[in-house]
């Protein structure tokens, strides 16, 4: 057995507990089973307070004498079984590897564990509710997804790590960001800046707009993945660098910001650890246009389901602030929506050289 840190021991030991408390229903005589939040919009609510989305307190008890319940009672703890294999290993895989190794088919049957992997990574993200861990904490990863440069130096898995020598391509921001993996070792950053294309990101990192700036600038390829939006939170929560999110002027864009402030339904369990309420919306927003004289031949014609979605994020509790309200009502109004690259028509570097410097320095932002 690897050594564990203290991250994989707390993640063993919430395994072990969930086996432990399935023992002593058996040995007590009673019908074993496993409880679990339930994962549903009905059970999820959005906490002014905190400015999260959070599950509710509903749950369920999933029991093994139950036909409709023992198969999956049975997948749960294959899942558990192999990534508590895999945290005393001291080893990672895939979300994708996880359903082969938990593949197989039962005595001398034909029925197998798992079909598809539908089946599978529904039930790793109720492992994750049930034991307050995090997929990367059970040692799964996803593809990575995401460059990051800026004045920092980090260790990853132990490897010194320089953010402000990394070329063009910038570091390839892993799935698996927890303090046992990346630590932040110096820096000297004032903000994080998160881009939504890795366009933008690259002309940000071919301008060295990072280290006029004295900032960490990242991007996850449109709607940030798990790695990445973890990284940020950890980031800001730790060394307390303010969050500028950088997007499309479309409901798109908007969603992208308003997941990395306060969270997504999907992933409500996860809110506390992905989320930063403090995230601020620097652009591109639907003034913009006029401010920055953007002329109209690089807009894009709103369609059908542009405009709705701009109408279903006018009622969602995170988007009632008057400002909120004016800049997607201004989208709306308009029938427009315009892509961070449409300032380029402005120039090719006036993105970073103009732009956002003003942005940052008039505050121009929305929260």
């Amino acid at each position: 057995m690897a050594r564990l840190d203290a991250v994989s021991k707390k993640t063993a030991q919430k395994i072990e507990k969930l086996a432990d408390s399935v023992l002593r229903t058996v040995k007590g005589g009673q019908n074993p089973f496993v409880e679990i939040p339930i994962r549903s919009l009905a059970n999820v609510k959005f906490n002014q307070k905190k400015r999260l989305i959070e599950l509710g307190s509903q749950r369920q008890k999933r029991y093994f004498f139950n036909v409709s319940m023992a198969k999956k009672f049975m997948q749960t703890f294959l899942v558990s079984d192999a990534c508590k294999e895999l945290v005393d290993s001291g080893k990672t895989t895939s979300i994708r590897d996880l359903y082969y190794i938990t593949k197989h088919t039962i005595g001398d049957t034909k029925q197998n564990t798992f079909e598809e992997q539908d089946e599978s990574d529904p039930v790793i993200e109720d492992l994750e509710v049930a034991l307050d861990a995090l997929r990367e904490e059970l040692h799964l990863f996803a593809s990575r997804k995401g460059s990051m440069v800026g004045p920092i130096t980090i260790r990853d898995s132990g490897d010194s790590i320089d953010l402000r020598r990394m070329g063009s391509g910038g570091w390839a921001v892993p799935s698996i960001v927890e303090e046992n993996v990346i630590e932040f070792v110096k820096h000297e950053a004032k903000y994080i800046l998160l881009i939504e294309k890795d366009a933008v990101w690259t002309r940000f990192n071919e301008d060295k707009f990072w280290r006029r700036e004295k900032c960490i600038i990242l991007q996850g390829g449109g709607q940030p993945p798990r790695g990445v939006r973890r990284l940020v939170q950890r980031l800001h929560s730790e060394l307390k660098l303010p969050v500028y999110v950088l997007v499309d002027n479309d409901p798109w864009g908007f969603y992208i910001y308003s997941v990395m402030k306060q969270g997504s339904i999907n992933l409500a369990y996860e809110s506390m650890r992905m989320a930063v309420p403090d995230a601020r919306f620097i652009g591109l927003s639907s003034f913009d246009k006029a401010t920055y004289k953007l002329p109209s031949n690089v807009a894009i014609k709103m369609d059908e389901g542009d405009v709705s979605r701009a109408k279903q994020m006018l009622a969602y509790p995170w988007f009632q602030a008057k400002q909120w309200q004016e800049e997607i009502q201004e989208m709306v109004k308009s029938g427009q929506k315009y892509e961070l690259e449409a300032l380029s028509r402005r120039g090719i570097s006036f993105i970073t050289e103009e732009y956002l410097p003003k942005k940052l320095k008039d505050r121009d932002w929305l929260e």
